[in-house]
């Protein structure tokens, strides 16, 4: 396919592939919360596509509920040494799902995506049952 070809080819939605740029949009931390949860929503979408955006959807609800307990446990706590110690968890917690989140998107891009262990599993699971 040359340059004139590829840049003239449309995707159509109803297609099981999907280019990986669409699927990137699904792992933007926090971002891709809101189309992931959309399409799950509308239960359309390629087996791929969907377990992405329950796998995005997954992470960023286990982040949210992590970031919420831990930024509460800061605040609840008079020692000041234990409330910093919280905030560094906290800080960790939050990177390590921003590079999560990367991480995945890289992987989709070299077309090397097999899920994340554990939790492509919890999310089908979880959200399998009730969002697709």
């Amino acid at each position: 396919m040359n340059h004139t070809e590829s840049a003239n080819r449309t995707y159509n939605t109803n297609d099981t592939s999907y280019p990986s740029q669409y699927l990137l949009l699904y792992l933007i931390p926090v971002i891709g919360f809101f189309p992931s949860l959309w399409t799950l929503y509308r239960r359309q979408g390629s087996r791929e596509k969907l377990s992405i955006s329950r796998l995005s959807v997954t992470l960023a609800l286990i982040w949210v509920v992590g970031y919420i307990f831990l930024a509460s446990g800061t605040a609840s706590f008079n020692s000041n040494l234990f409330a910093v110690r919280l905030l560094i968890l906290n800080s960790f917690f939050t990177s390590s799902y921003f590079l999560v989140s990367i991480w995945l998107m890289l992987r989709i891009s070299k077309n090397k995506y097999k899920g994340l262990p554990g939790f492509s599993q919890l999310a089908d699971q979880i959200l399998g049952k009730y969002l697709s």
